[in-house]
């Protein structure tokens, strides 16, 4: 039986971005519908796609409206920080306000919208590896009173997920059920749209419409990909271990130049990378889960999903 995986934030380039571009005027002001009136400056699609928007990483999902709890006073959290001026500053609010904007237009849930790019909406009859709870489980209990969702298998594993929040997480799928649907995503041409430079991001960091830029500097994951030849085609890799990986490259402070892809990561441990330039597309499905069930931090995880792409890169190469 094939595994099943929480795909969590690639949700976002495979479902949310996809419904925005087919639904939603990208350069309309939101600011009114979503809340924000006091708000100086305009609130588009664009930006919320992009990760321009200015809104700050994370806000526990209760209910109330990301505009609300803005006006709350939090603690310092890495998560709860406000967005870099002038920067992208990837955030989930972002897609569950894009999320928002799909139902009100569309008067459909967005469960329901996403279910068309033929991946699974939570709650799901198949159950994806249980991973420990990360740094929002901590950031939840700063900036809320409101108790910690309960787990629950069928639900996505972080905090935010688990509470419904919308538009970042909540599909999942198996190996064999991703790569037709990655095949349709292609076919339909959403990749294509999102991978435009829009605006530089904190780090370095490249942001078009649902996708970034990869780096082929040493360490990153544009080095192994840009060896891929032309015509490469789709391709999904999988690795169900709990091992720990050999070391990835130290990354260099040097981001080195465009390679040509683009991608996603997932904070359960999946990725995605797309080449305009020939459609090539590979997507990885792995667990975020070390030996004894510990949560692998962001180095091991990089670790080992450069560990799944680099044999595999050989091969391709030649």
């Amino acid at each position: 039986m094939s595994r099943f995986y929480d795909l969590a934030s690639l949700t976002k380039p495979l479902v949310t971005a996809p419904l925005a571009l087919a639904f939603l005027d990208l350069d309309a002001d939101r600011r009114w519908a979503l809340g924000f009136h006091d708000r100086e400056s305009p609130l588009t699609v664009r930006q919320l796609l992009s990760h321009s928007s200015g809104l700050p990483p994370w806000r526990p999902f209760t209910g109330e409206s990301v505009a609300m709890q803005l006006h709350r006073p939090v603690p310092e959290h890495p998560l709860l920080r406000p967005a870099s001026p002038g920067l992208s500053t990837y955030s989930d609010l972002n897609y569950r306000l894009l999320a928002e904007l799909l139902e009100l237009e569309t008067g459909v849930p967005f469960a329901k919208l996403g279910q068309a790019g033929g991946l699974n909406p939570a709650p799901w009859l198949s159950m994806a590896a249980e991973i420990p709870d990360g740094p929002d489980a901590l950031a939840w209990a700063l900036a809320t009173e409101a108790p910690l969702p309960a787990r629950d298998g069928s639900l996505p594993h972080d905090c935010n997920a688990r509470a419904g929040m919308q538009g970042h997480a909540g599909f999942g799928t198996v190996a064999p059920q991703l790569c037709a649907a990655l095949a349709r995503w292609v076919a339909s041409g959403w990749p294509d749209r999102m991978a435009v430079v829009s605006s530089g991001g904190e780090n370095g960091t490249r942001w078009g419409l649902g996708l970034q830029v990869a780096f082929a500097g040493v360490g990153r994951f544009g080095q192994l990909l840009a060896r891929i030849p032309s015509g490469f085609g789709l391709q999904v890799l999988e690795d169900s271990s709990e091992g720990i990986a050999p070391a990835a490259p130290p990354l260099d402070e040097n981001q080195g130049p465009a390679s040509g892809w683009w991608f996603h990561l997932g904070y359960t441990g999946p990725a995605l990378f797309y080449r305009p330039s020939d459609r090539s597309c590979i997507g990885l499905l792995l667990n975020r889960r070390g030996a004894g069930g510990v949560l692998l931090d962001a180095e091991a995880l990089r670790a080992r999903r450069w560990a799944i792409l680099a044999p595999f890169v050989g091969q391709s190469s030649g």
